[in-house]
């Protein structure tokens, strides 16, 4: 493959797109959601704040990009489009990968931002260190694996629904990158006390590789859930609207997310 070839933009794209959403959400979680204190006037973001940060990112992201490479940022959402038939199963595997390259490179431009500020420190025995995702002792509100894993399949399996529905042939797909970024800001507002909301593999990956400690061993549920959620998003949807399922029939535009 060729660095130029159409192959070679899709994964440019997928990388920085990927790259984007996880520096402006994780960003706005690890230096917005809490600034100010005691000696200066609290403007932090908050919890509503960093829900509509994840958002934005893939609203722009995917009036951007979403006409090269399909715009889909995240592993379960490439899962869940090639179990819908609407993405051939040649591109999943490079797409995966870029997508970790770009979550790895967002968590460490971010970590070499965050290490700036006097006295930081990431604290990995405590929830939502860094941004990253867990559950038990890591989970914000303290919720248990069960709860966690409910949450990460039930709210994938949405994401993707939404995804497959706005961007199906009958869809207006110039709006879909809004109810999509949409559903991404609810996601969040739900989630993020349980598990700090992945729904995305890459997301999580590349906070938890500069958390460490016990957000490392906990990475296996912010992949399998997720995967397992949009995959059968996917096959469900093959179902309800088996003419979305050919991919040669799939318009450009369609194709995106």
């Amino acid at each position: 493959m060729e660095f130029g070839s159409e192959m070679g933009r899709k994964l440019v794209a997928e990388a920085f797109g990927t790259f984007w959403l996880v520096l402006g959400g994780c960003g706005a979680a690890v230096l917005a959601a809490k600034f100010g204190g005691d000696a200066t006037p609290f403007v932090g973001i908050g919890l509503v704040g960093v829900s509509l940060a994840f958002g934005l990112t893939v609203l722009t992201m995917a009036y951007a990009v979403g006409h090269i490479s399909g715009g889909h940022f995240n592993p379960a959402v490439t899962v869940g489009l090639w179990a819908a038939r609407r993405f051939p199963t040649r591109e999943v595997i490079p797409y995966l990968v870029v997508q970790v390259i770009g979550a790895i490179a967002a968590a460490a431009v971010l970590y070499a931002i965050a290490k700036g500020q006097s006295g930081f420190d990431i604290d990995n025995s405590q929830a939502g260190a860094f941004a990253a995702n867990g559950y038990d002792k890591l989970s914000p509100g303290g919720y248990n694996l069960g709860s966690s894993i409910v949450v990460e399949l039930v709210m994938t399996f949405g994401f993707l629904f939404v995804i497959l529905g706005a961007t199906a042939k009958r869809a207006f797909a110039a709006g879909a990158p809004v109810a999509i970024g949409l559903a991404l800001t609810l996601i969040h507002l739900v989630s993020i006390p349980v598990t700090n909301t992945s729904v995305n593999p890459a997301r999580s990956t590349g906070p938890a590789l500069f958390a460490g400690g016990d957000y490392i061993p906990q990475l296996w549920l912010f992949w399998v859930m997720p995967l397992v959620g949009a995959a059968v998003a996917g096959l469900l949807w093959r179902f309800l609207s088996p003419e979305d399922a050919r991919l040669e029939d799939v318009p450009e535009e369609a194709k995106a997310y």
